[in-house]
């Protein structure tokens, strides 16, 4: 925990969902470092899972834990934030990171294509939201989105995948109207913060040429945004934060 951060209170229970590996594992080692216990969501890469989790206990024992669910079904969704309140007793904090990515050429997209890239990237976090809202609201909480830079700007070839984070963003401001004024949503917008895997080279420089700052970002980064967000932005909803160097004032 750096110095201008603040320790989370006592019991303090963040869910992350899709924190095995990447941005995900990051954010939970932050928030855990903060104080919070952290639920680890997966889906699929549970050995990268209950690896993180071993980590984290093993500097603060039963601070901990994973769950396996596939978000993009409702009543999964649903029961996963059951499980977290379960074994935590309460929840303050919904991080809805988990995201599938990847591209979706016209005249390829199928109908599997549309489910998997909008069911993790917006109805998953809504019903996890939903399902979430009676605890977030004993609570004071929050929930943080992870939307993308490219939900306003689009990425060739990824049309399902920026309308899905499109409507993350709507998402995020609709809900923290209706959570008002309990609960706070936001969301954070990354820009190249970890590159794709197999990214080439080539593209990764173009990419930055576009950056003001001329240089790709850190999961610390985001992890900043969200420990402020979570922390000390108590007059903050409904807001969609740009982390991405500059690189969405225009390419």
């Amino acid at each position: 925990m750096s110095a201008n951060e603040q320790a989370f209170p006592a019991g303090y229970c963040a869910l992350v969902t899709g924190a095995a590996r990447r941005v995900g594992a990051a954010l939970a080692r932050r928030l855990h470092a903060a104080g919070a216990s952290v639920a680890v969501h997966y889906r699929r890469s549970g050995s990268e899972a209950h690896a993180l989790v071993a980590e984290l206990n093993s500097g603060r024992p039963g601070s901990a834990a994973a769950f396996q669910a596939d978000i993009a079904q409702a009543q999964s969704a649903a029961s996963l934030v059951e499980a977290v309140v379960a074994w935590s007793g309460r929840l303050d904090a919904l991080v809805n990171n988990a995201s599938a990515f990847y591209p979706t050429p016209l005249g390829t997209i199928t109908e599997k294509h549309w489910d998997e890239l909008v069911g993790s990237n917006l109805k998953g976090p809504l019903f996890l939201s939903q399902a979430a809202w009676p605890h977030l609201k004993a609570a004071g909480g929050s929930v943080v989105n992870l939307v993308d830079i490219h939900a306003r700007r689009p990425l060739r070839d990824h049309s399902v995948y920026g309308s899905a984070k499109a409507g993350l963003e709507m998402l995020t401001r609709a809900l923290a109207k209706e959570m008002a004024p309990e609960v706070r949503v936001n969301g954070i917008a990354p820009g190249a913060i970890l590159w794709p895997e197999g990214m080439p080279d080539a593209l990764r420089q173009d990419i930055l040429r576009q950056v003001p700052l001329a240089r790709a970002g850190e999961p610390d980064d985001l992890a900043d945004c969200l420990l402020w967000l979570l922390q000390r932005a108590r007059y903050v909803t409904g807001q969609v934060i740009a982390v991405d160097g500059g690189r969405s004032l225009g390419w």
